[in-house]
């Protein structure tokens, strides 16, 4: 009986650590998109109204920061 149970909890640790997993991959994901956001909105406004290249800087750096940190499969679509 004890081995079913530790297989059954076996399990549902795997499948907790891979709910985990995907969540934190979402998350990545989603911080990329408003990372590219950013930086899209950067660029118009210093290109269209104005706005400052140091934005652009800011955006880009910040980017930068985040493809470091978790690479940048979130960036391929």
């Amino acid at each position: 009986m004890s081995g079913f149970l530790d297989k059954a909890k076996k399990m549902a640790e795997d499948t907790m650590n891979t709910g985990k997993h995907k969540v934190e991959e979402v998350q990545v994901g989603r911080e990329a998109h408003t990372l590219l956001r950013q930086l899209g909105t950067a660029y118009w406004r210093e290109q269209r109204s104005g706005g400052s290249h140091e934005e652009v800087t800011r955006a880009l750096a910040a980017l930068d920061e985040h493809v470091a940190k978790h690479g940048d499969a979130a960036l391929r679509g």
